[in-house]
């Protein structure tokens, strides 16, 4: 039985599925009691915010979070630490996890189009790589999101050619070979 939310009653129909937007009947994390949620399809695809939608035998577990306006379908999952945002899209047999984030007009489908790394890095966070309809491949760590030369140039700056710079420069030209491969299929 659920706990943390229940249905307000507002409904709406996108591609032949029914949505139910929810509630929150007890405050957690950066959660109130009371405040409205994101539509779901189903109980299972709980712990989203703003607009976001989760239906199909889509899936949000642990302490993943899927907000503003993404959108997570067919059998896709999102667990762990995950965080969907912005106006995002996950669906097919994607599975985003651990503490990968997927932001702005990202697209990860099927099997593919996302790569992790870390801890890496002088903060030792994690660093996910994925495709962009806007940019082509999006770099996320921190609170830092853009594209790759954005990112080559944040890093150039902030460590110049020392050992935290040398380990960034690895995974990008690692994940640039992971992701660009997944585009191609």
């Amino acid at each position: 039985m659920n706990t943390k939310y229940e249905f307000t009653g507002e409904t709406k129909v996108s591609l032949g599925i029914t949505l139910r937007r929810i509630r929150a009947l007890v405050s957690f994390g950066p959660i109130e009691k009371g405040e409205i949620g994101g539509w779901i399809a189903d109980q299972k695809n709980l712990d989203v915010y703003g607009n976001a939608w989760v239906y199909g035998n889509a899936w949000v577990s642990g302490d993943a979070q899927v907000s503003g306006n993404a959108r997570v379908s067919g059998d896709a999952e999102v667990s762990g630490n995950a965080w969907v945002y912005g106006n995002a899209e996950v669906s097919g047999n994607a599975r985003v996890y651990g503490d990968a984030e997927v932001s702005g007009n990202a697209r990860v489908s099927g099997n593919a189009d996302f790569f992790l790394v870390g801890p890496i890095g002088s903060r030792k966070s994690f660093l996910t790589v994925h495709t962009d309809a806007t940019i082509g491949v999006r770099f996320t760590t921190g609170c830092f999101s853009s594209s790759e030369n954005e990112f080559r140039k944040a890093i150039q700056k902030m460590h110049g050619d020392n050992n935290h710079a040398k380990q960034y420069s690895t995974a990008i030209d690692l994940a640039l070979m992971v992701v660009k491969n997944f585009s191609k299929k």
